[in-house]
């Protein structure tokens, strides 16, 4: 005996095969449905119905049709191309590039304290320059205006303009006009003279910083960032006497700590930018002569000098950094540090770069007009700092508004990402042509290599940049 629950099942059973035409189930064994305790169906017995043959014949005749009708045109046109593009992926797709080391174990120790890259194995002769001919950054520069045929240097615009360049050979004329003016005015060729340069990224800065290595003078870059009691120190501590300025406001916050009774020590400052008599009145009461650069290449051309290189193993430059602690730190570094450091990551950007000949652009200045000068240069390798890298992260992030566009976007980062972790790095995948090409665009389309520095970047962005971007980017922070 079955209770209600069961007859509801059982009658839903059965209507549920009637509902197929091709199928009736014989009332001779329902009584057999109904002795069962689990209310299914212990045997039934089928019959084909008018329905259920004509059914069958109508799918066989359809199957033989199908198989044996030629395809029309478009379709076998379109089974060729399906086929041509699956070749032409499988064999256009970059091959994984392996590592040659455990990157979580880049170097091994030796004696010393030192270490070298594990690839090494054995070798422990370390790299000290790329050619035997360039050891300091002098003979870096002098080997890039052989090698580049006295070709594009340093290049420079103004709002609404293109790209002017400096040639090699201008470069090197003006650095050796610059030194010899800062010689003529009493400063000593050799490692004991420190030079300070107070100014943005600019080709004058480049000039200057080369004007000191032509004579084996020491460059001592100085920042704003880092307030005027940091300046008063490394003045005072590199004893700078001699300082090149970009324009009239940074002299004067010079100016303002010399008559504050500080920095005794320093003498000199030249500016890069047009200033006012009234700053040249001001610098002369408190014993600071304020000179234009223009007038030290000047004087430095009609009483020229000839070059004194430096030895590798002389000072070339001293970085001063904020430090955790107490007073900014010197990190003092020989003509020989510096190239061998450029040396050991095969290329070193901007230093090396003009041993390669290659040539080198500057912003407008204006932090807001980098993304038209981005456009307008279109680099292959950027150095940035990692807020220009947030920003560019934000701004695409910002872009995609709707959930659907957030969810696409993360799964091509995430489909990028998965290859940048095999080791291929690749701007023309199908993600980079329907997402990533206009992020790419705004940094001029070009970019192959970017290093960031100068303060940490969070890994989610930069492992956003590096599947969008599709170029090397590596990261190189300092520790105090």
């Amino acid at each position: 005996m079955i209770g209600q629950s069961s007859k509801v099942r059982f009658n839903s059973l059965r209507l549920f095969f009637m509902s197929f035409p091709c199928i009736s189930l014989s009332r001779a064994k329902e009584e057999d449905l109904l002795c069962t305790h689990t209310c299914l169906p212990v045997s039934w017995q089928w019959s084909e119905t008018p329905e259920w043959t004509n059914s069958r014949s109508r799918t066989m005749d359809f199957l033989l049709q199908f198989a044996f009708t030629p395809l029309p045109t478009p379709a076998i046109i379109s089974l060729f191309a399906v086929a041509a593009a699956t070749l032409f992926y499988l064999n256009t797709r970059p091959n994984p590039v392996r590592t040659p080391v455990d990157l979580n174990c880049q170097t091994t120790g030796v004696k010393d304290g030192a270490r070298k890259a594990a690839f090494m194995e054995d070798n422990n002769n370390l790299v000290s320059s790329c050619s035997k001919d360039a050891t300091t950054l002098y003979e870096v520069f002098q080997k890039g205006l052989k090698v580049s045929g006295n070709g594009p240097c340093l290049g420079y615009r103004k709002p609404g303009r293109p790209y002017q360049w400096l040639k090699y050979k201008q470069v090197s004329d003006r650095a050796e006009y610059l030194g010899s003016g800062l010689l003529h005015k009493g400063l000593n060729p050799n490692a004991d003279t420190f030079i300070g340069i107070f100014a943005q990224n600019r080709p004058e800065w480049i000039i200057s910083e080369l004007a000191c290595y032509t004579y084996s003078m020491v460059a001592v870059p100085l920042y704003d960032t880092l307030g005027p009691e940091a300046l008063v120190f490394i003045i005072d501590q590199a004893e700078i006497s001699t300082v090149l300025c970009d324009n009239q406001n940074k002299a004067e916050t010079l100016l303002q700590t010399r008559e504050k009774g500080q920095t005794p020590v320093l003498k000199t400052v030249v500016i890069m930018d047009p200033f006012n008599s009234e700053l040249v009145e001001r610098g002369t009461k408190c014993g600071v002569e304020i000179v234009s650069l223009e007038d030290v290449e000047a004087l430095g051309k009609s009483k020229l000098q000839k070059p004194v290189p430096p030895k590798p193993e002389d000072l070339s430059i001293v970085c001063f950094t904020s430090g955790t602690t107490g007073n900014p730190k010197g990190a003092m570094l020989t003509h020989e540090n510096v190239v061998s450091d450029a040396a050991g990551v095969v290329k070193g950007f901007e230093t090396v770069l003009y041993g390669a000949g290659a040539r080198v652009g500057f912003f407008q200045g204006d932090i807001r007009l980098l993304p038209d000068d981005m456009k307008t240069l279109q680099p292959t390798i950027f150095p940035v700092v990692p807020r220009l890298l947030n920003r560019v992260y934000d701004k695409v992030q910002s872009g995609a508004k709707s959930p659907f566009k957030k969810w696409l976007l993360n799964f091509a980062v995430d489909r990028k990402y998965a290859e940048v972790k095999e080791g291929i790095i690749r701007n023309n995948s199908i993600w980079d042509k329907l997402i990533f090409h206009k992020v790419q665009e705004s940094l001029g389309g070009r970019v192959r290599v970017m290093v960031t520095g100068a303060a940490p970047i969070s890994p989610s962005v930069l492992n956003f940049l590096r599947a969008s971007l599709g170029c090397q980017i590596f990261e190189g922070v300092r520790s105090d």
